[in-house]
């Protein structure tokens, strides 16, 4: 019998053995990205048309208008609780992200609720909109601070 020197002891092939390796690193990188995909916040679909919840980022104009269309929704400040004294806009609820852990389950019980955030600039709200998303809440907007709000604001 004669052996072939492209086989090693096993008897796969070296060009075998390459396609496995390839094969195994498509495999590590598919799982990479989607991993990534994850983290970032960027919708995929999972199976058939389950999708990922995500943060979505919208203007104050279109929190206004979705305050309008007769859908429910909640109005969440996330500020400290001096600056919603001060001023909010008229229905929030206040609600900073450090008492979530406390105060989410009466405050938002529904996780499909329509959540519409805001905070003094923006970078709040994002953070708490991201937190409200890691926590199982579908449908949050996040529509940055209210220095950027163009209508009425309940003041003292």
């Amino acid at each position: 019998m004669c052996h072939d020197p492209r086989k090693d002891v096993s008897g796969v092939s070296q060009q075998k053995r390459i396609w496995i390796m390839l094969g195994a690193a498509l495999v590590l990188a598919a799982g990479l990205l989607i991993a990534f995909m994850m983290r970032s916040g960027t919708p995929y679909e999972a199976s058939g048309s389950e999708q990922i919840a995500t943060v979505s980022t919208i203007t104050a104009s279109d929190a206004g208008a979705m305050m309008e269309d007769g859908a429910p929704f909640i109005l969440l400040d996330v500020r400290t609780e001096e600056e919603f004294l001060s001023e909010h806009i008229p229905g929030a609820i206040w609600l900073p992200q450090a008492e979530f852990p406390a105060r989410l389950a009466d405050v938002l019980p529904d996780r499909a609720v329509r959540v519409l955030l805001y905070c003094r600039s923006g970078n709040r709200s994002a953070e708490a909109a991201e937190a409200l998303i890691a926590l199982g809440y579908m449908n949050v907007y996040d529509f940055g601070g209210i220095i950027d709000w163009p209508y009425d604001i309940v003041s003292g």
